[in-house]
């Protein structure tokens, strides 16, 4: 069974920082891309970053380029978000992702999810 459990998620003052946590356990995801999505309120899901098992590639939001850095850390089973230069519109829930296979920007094309975390940016 894929557990995906996300922490670092927080209240943070605009032009702050965070850094999102996502641990997986269940199987070997070395065949496997991991993705952050967030949904505010009354909006859509939306595509954040994604980032394959070995690191080697990444894609990123237009929203997220140059502010947000996706990373993994594989003996740990674990991806990073770190978010720098938030802004009160990056507020919502943010959620990890994974999928078998590789980059993707869709939320439907991911196969499991976690329960999300709360990034609220204050102005």
């Amino acid at each position: 069974q894929v557990q995906l459990v996300e922490s670092g998620g927080g209240l943070v003052q605009a032009g702050g920082s965070l850094r999102l946590s996502c641990a997986a356990s269940g199987r070997t995801f070395t065949t496997y891309s991991m993705g952050w999505f967030r949904q505010a309120p009354g909006k859509e899901r939306e595509f954040v970053a994604t980032i394959g098992w070995s690191g080697s590639s990444t894609r990123y939001a237009d929203s997220a380029k140059g502010r947000f850095t996706i990373s993994i850390e594989n003996a740990e089973n674990t991806v990073y978000l770190q978010m720098n230069s938030l802004k009160p519109e990056d507020t919502a829930v943010y959620y990890c992702a994974a999928r078998r296979g590789g980059l993707r920007i869709s939320w439907y094309e991911y196969d499991y999810w976690g329960r999300g975390t709360q990034v609220t940016v204050s102005s």
